[in-house]
């Protein structure tokens, strides 16, 4: 897509927490683009009557909790990583159709290169959770030449359907201490976190030259970020993998790079 949408909005129950409009309007702003980017806050029930209104404008935008799912139901057309992934964060009306695409596996290898200096090649990967934000992490892992994923989740029983998904690249642990000896990087994809100053992991047992990264993010950084990085460890949040995801978005709207560094200032 390359045309200028009717609207441009993030979509999602609750919203307003979000910082995708605060970067996202500094890129087209960077741009010189006569758009605004919204939340729009939209309970579950309402996301169908919500869909129609925007096809209707041709509007395009992104899609967050706890509408991702539903709307990769809803797709004419999707993007082969998002029928990968099972779930959908960006979305633009052309021609009357609904397409989709999943730009959170991008997001998340250019934010998990960017934290391991470039080198994935080989990574020995432990996965906290097993939802949609887990199954985007396996989708770029499974890209990663001979990297091995270790799922642990608090349901054995979904976190095993997840690795069966990702046959190649997973298999599943009952418990983090038997996953960690050999982790390269240790990915937090539950929203432990994200309200409370809770740890997904306790830091204590991450190995020493092991990555953290938590794709929670929080103003300053989040609890189990802070941790990791005192205790020695390099260790990032959820806002790399943010700004790479909306800047990957922004390129299947436009058509063109978006400024990712009016995008960083704008957090700033």
């Amino acid at each position: 897509m390359s045309r200028i949408p009717g609207r441009l909005v993030l979509l999602g129950h609750p919203v307003s927490h979000s910082l995708s409009p605060k970067f996202q309007n500094a890129a087209l702003k960077a741009a010189g683009l006569p758009l605004v980017y919204e939340a729009v806050d939209v309970a579950p029930r309402d996301l169908r009557a919500l869909l129609r209104q925007l096809k209707d404008v041709e509007a395009a935008g992104n899609v967050t909790i706890p509408h991702k799912t539903a709307i990769h139901a809803s797709c004419d057309e999707l993007i082969d990583i998002a029928a990968r992934v099972g779930a959908v964060n960006t979305f633009w009306f052309a021609s009357g159709l609904l397409h989709c695409d999943n730009t959170d596996v991008g997001g998340f290898d250019a934010a998990a290169r960017a934290l391991v200096g470039g080198e994935t090649s080989g990574a020995r990967v432990v996965l906290l959770g097993s939802g949609g934000a887990a199954a985007a992490v396996l989708a770029a892992a499974e890209q990663w030449p001979a990297a091995h994923v270790m799922i642990v989740a608090r349901s054995f029983e979904r976190a095993s359907k997840l690795a069966r998904r990702f046959r190649d690249v997973a298999r599943v642990e009952k418990t983090a201490a038997a996953a960690l000896a050999d982790a390269t990087l240790i990915v937090n994809a539950t929203p432990i976190g994200q309200q409370d100053d809770e740890h997904p992991l306790d830091v204590a047992l991450i190995p020493k030259n092991a990555a953290v990264m938590d794709l929670v993010y929080r103003r300053g950084g989040t609890p189990w970020v802070k941790a990791a990085r005192k205790k020695g460890n390099r260790a990032a949040d959820g806002l790399p993998m943010l700004l790479e995801q909306g800047a990957l978005s922004f390129q299947r709207w436009f058509g063109i790079e978006p400024d990712r560094e009016a995008m960083r200032q704008s957090l700033l």
